[in-house]
């Protein structure tokens, strides 16, 4: 999961950093991408998880304010009226009144509107199963606490999708699809040049430097959650035949920061070009495949098992990764990440809609068929603490 959306990050840094240097060919933009990859693995060393947390405290407040000020500046240009925003797009655009009916992105087939559902069921379900966002949870004291931090965060968030709305339709409306796919970084860079078109060079710096404290944020929360998990659970739990001490968690955690930020660097440079949007909605249906089913189980259904837990992430992993490597994403259409290949025998751009159930019916039928009988009583247990809290302030011992 972390690998995946580490190439959406990885893909918008290089087409930010380009569209401001002006570059234009996949050789430069590959160069920025390395040079941004190797700028987040060093700060990811040297900074830590208390670094990385300062960074994604002040990037939030950079990130709403910034949104919000050109959110109401944008409305401010059309008197406030969001019908003449929508009108002046509609104008703006040579697809006219279709940019403000659904299905135009993936048209008006069974199998374009099923790519639809698939991608829907993928963000709405995925959030719950971002390795990153549940790390966060270790950072707050009690189960008040955290949540205290969930409503937050879905106002937050939900004010930002709002005014993402608004960004859209007031790039369209200001600048026009032409000059947004012409300039650098294609349709990522849409909300940079509605920052110029309002404010000129110093809107346009604040944003960019907004949206790469951005990625850096999330790219050092990736890299901290992947190289924790990898040092912690596999190599302590399963590589090393002796106990580790945490100065040896330490370095192999840093060798992992390594590794993972060179493999997202050759897969930024093979995502060049995608929708940076749609990159973070294939991470979000392997989260959802992968780690949603099994948590939603440990909560809520007694007779989950270990054979349950296990058949549902690997299935929920391999279906995920399978069906997107053999969707047009990677190969068959000219903007496929491959484009000179076509093995694509998977018809949908996203496989939420198939990877995602699976891994439920993987979770019950391992459970069912296993003759491991698990505790009722701590099951239980879980089930009160997430659901009440009671119990749960106290320090969890590791």
């Amino acid at each position: 999961v972390c690998l995946f959306y580490l190439l959406a990050q990885m893909a918008g840094a290089g087409g930010l950093v380009s569209l401001l240097q002006n570059i234009n060919d996949r050789a430069g933009q590959a160069l920025v991408i390395v040079i941004v990859g190797v700028l987040m693995i060093v700060y990811v060393l040297i900074g830590g998880m208390k670094g990385t947390t300062y960074v994604q405290i002040i990037k939030a407040i950079l990130l709403i304010a910034g949104a919000g000020i050109m959110t109401v500046w944008s409305l401010a240009l059309f008197g406030f009226d969001f019908n003449a925003m929508l009108g002046a797009a509609v104008e703006m655009n040579p697809k006219g009144e279709a940019i403000l009916e659904p299905g135009l992105q993936y048209g008006a087939s069974a199998l374009t509107r099923l790519d639809f559902v698939s991608l829907g069921i993928a963000l709405v379900l995925g959030t719950a199963g971002l390795p990153h966002v549940l790390m966060r949870f270790y950072t707050v004291p009690t189960a008040k606490e955290a949540r205290k931090s969930v409503v937050w965060a879905i106002v937050l968030i939900g004010a930002f999708y709002l005014f993402t709305l608004v960004l859209g339709y007031g790039a369209g409306a200001l600048i026009g699809p032409e000059r947004i796919l012409a300039a650098p970084g294609g349709q990522n860079s849409a909300a940079p040049l509605l920052a110029f078109e309002l404010g000129g060079s110093i809107l346009l710096g604040l944003i960019s430097a907004v949206a790469f404290a951005t990625i850096l944020a999330v790219v050092a929360g990736l890299a901290i959650t992947a190289a924790a998990s990898f040092a912690h659970d596999v190599y302590g739990s399963v590589i090393a035949k002796h106990p580790l001490t945490p100065q040896e968690e330490v370095r192999i955690g840093k060798i992992t920061v390594v590794v993972i930020g060179v493999l997202a660097i050759v897969g930024g440079i093979a995502a060049q070009g995608q929708n940076v949007a749609f990159l973070v909605a294939l991470a979000f249906a392997v989260a959802a495949s992968a780690n949603l089913p099994t948590i939603l189980y440990s909560l809520f259904w007694r007779r989950f098992t270990t054979r349950g837990a296990v058949w549902s992430m690997y299935g929920g992993l391999l279906s995920a990764i399978i069906l997107i490597v053999l969707s047009p994403v990677m190969s068959g259409t000219p903007t496929s990440m491959i484009p000179g290949a076509d093995f694509a025998v998977f018809p949908l751009k996203n496989p939420g809609i198939v990877s995602i159930p699976l891994p439920f019916f993987l979770g019950w039928l391992g459970s069912v068929t296993s003759s491991r009988a698990e505790d009722p009583d701590k099951q239980a247990e879980m089930e009160v603490r997430s659901l009440t809290g009671i119990g749960a302030e106290k320090p969890v011992q590791h």
